[in-house]
């Protein structure tokens, strides 16, 4: 059994990692849904939820914020509607690590707790996928998000079933 948790890493060409810091507790401004985000999302201890009505709800706390090196949120509840556990999420952690390297920043996105083995893993990571290396980079390195994903986002359809995968 394969317990590697899900991770993207990217670098940031000319940015601080102050400057990644505050662009990934701006989550509204990379992370976008149905009706999206609602509640705070930048101090320690705020509760905040996504939405993408009707295949995706989850509630996260944010359990750590170290300016310019870690964003932890705690993930309190879940409701993903195209897998069978529908709670597979409650539980896990979604880490942010932010680094220096040489005159570049890098940014290391973990969901700890998203393994190969949960019926989510392939339909979120490709979901997750699209939001990191692409709409938070962006935001970070262009100062423009892309939160909204279009008909063609990466997140695939569920096997047999039809259903798209959204986070």
């Amino acid at each position: 059994m394969n317990n590697q948790n899900l991770t993207y890493t990217f670098t940031a060409v000319d940015r601080t990692p102050e400057e990644a810091f505050v662009a990934i507790n701006n989550v509204r401004g990379w992370w976008s849904g149905n009706p999206g985000i609602e509640g705070s999302t930048d101090k320690r201890g705020d509760e905040f939820t996504y939405r993408y009505e009707p295949h995706h709800y989850s509630k996260q706390k944010i359990t750590e914020l170290i300016p310019g090196k870690k964003v932890v949120w705690l993930v309190l509840d879940s409701q993903l509607n195209f897998v069978t556990d529908k709670s597979e999420w409650k539980g896990t952690k979604i880490t942010f690590e932010i680094a220096k390297k040489g005159e570049k920043t890098e940014v290391r996105f973990t969901h700890v707790g998203l393994v190969p083995e949960h019926e989510c893993f392939n339909a979120c990571s490709g979901a997750w996928g699209s939001y990191i290396n692409g709409s938070l980079r962006n935001l970070i390195t262009k100062s423009k998000g892309k939160p909204n994903q279009s008909k063609s986002s990466p997140a695939k359809k569920k096997k047999g079933t039809g259903k798209r995968a959204s986070l």
